[in-house]
Parts: structure tokens; C-alpha cells; sequence
């Protein structure tokens, strides 16, 4: 079944509701461009810091007030980032969610420090990293092409899923 075949089968009926709720929550790469405006104010004061972001969940930490080309947010952000050769994620905190990184491209040396403690790594391809609240973190591309790196905001942790009821997992207790 091609996707517009499952997409016109998923409006037929009583499944019209579900179909138009997660149509509107779908985004699209062919449908955004990256935004090199949003950290435009720090590029504005040192060209070290220009960067853009691709969102897709939300409007990010990046102080966007709105973009109606993304899914809602609820419970976290998602947004892809470009970082030229050389570039710098300046030193910032968030109070209130944790904040992750995903490299999917290049080299970055991410710093981190809270209480005059300092910590550093590099990541690399398919590498994460996850910085609780409160801890300032920096990230710099080391390497020499564009670095390009997934980053997701997100608060407290989710309530355990649940199966349909006549799914053979629903009657496992976990430990």
C-alpha cells in the first residue's frame, strides 16, 4: 500500500478524527528550511556563534516565539542544528529540562560546568549526550565541514506505557 493509499484508507470512516490529529502532527524535512535568524542575535555580537535551526516540534530553547510550521509541543522540543567549522554553542543553562544532543555529523567538543566544576568530551557521529538542568553547557564544532546534530528539550520523566488490552503484553507485570 503506497502512503497516500494508506493516508485516503486512514480518513475513510470513523477513523477520520485520528487521521486529520496525526496529519497535523507530521513534519515534514521538504517542508522546512533552516532558520539562521533564530540565534541571530549571537551571531550579531561574535560571528563564532552563527548557527541554524531546522525545527520540528516545538519552538525550541532557542527563543522562537512561533513557527506554525511545527508539531505542537507538550512535553519536550525537537529541532535540527547546523554548526559551520569553527562555530560555538555559548556557554548557557536551562533551569527547568534537560537537554540532549544527538551528533548525527561531525566533531563537536561539548563543555560542561556547575559549581566551579568543569567537565569536557568530544562526540562524534551517532553520539549523544544528555545534560540534566542546572549544569552549563557549550558545544563547539572542531571539526572542518559543517556539523549537524539533532537537539531535544524535555522535562520530567514519562509515565510508564500501557498495551491495548487484548495485547498479550498488557497481562506482563514489570518488576
Amino acid at each position: 500500500m503506497t502512503d497516500t493509499a494508506i493516508t485516503e484508507s486512514s480518513k475513510a470512516g470513523a477513523g477520520a478524527g485520528l487521521a486529520n490529529t496525526l496529519e497535523s502532527r507530521v513534519a515534514r524535512f521538504s517542508t522546512r528550511e533552516y532558520d539562521w535568524d533564530a540565534l541571530k542575535f549571537q551571531a550579531d555580537y561574535d560571528p563564532k556563534y552563527r548557527r541554524a535551526q531546522m525545527r520540528y516540534v516545538g519552538t525550541g530553547g532557542t527563543g522562537v516565539a512561533h513557527d506554525a510550521n511545527v508539531v505542537p509541543s507538550e512535553h519536550f522540543t525537537f529541532s535540527t542544528m547546523i554548526m559551520p567549522a569553527g562555530a560555538v554553542g555559548p556557554m548557557h543553562l536551562h533551569t527547568d529540562v534537560e537537554e540532549i544532543f544527538f551528533v548525527l555529523r561531525g566533531r563537536l567538543k561539548v563543555s560542561c560546568e556547575k559549581d566551579g566544576e568543569t567537565w569536557e568530551t568530544v562526540l562524534s557521529d551517532r553520539d549523544l549526550i544528555s545534560i540534566p538542568p542546572g549544569v552549563y553547557r557549550s558545544e563547539e564544532n572542531i571539526g572542518e565541514e559543517d556539523a549537524l546534530m539533532c537537539v531535544m528539550l524535555g522535562a520530567a520523566k514519562p509515565v510508564t506505557p500501557t498495551y491495548p488490552p487484548d495485547h498479550p503484553l498488557a497481562k506482563i507485570k514489570r518488576g
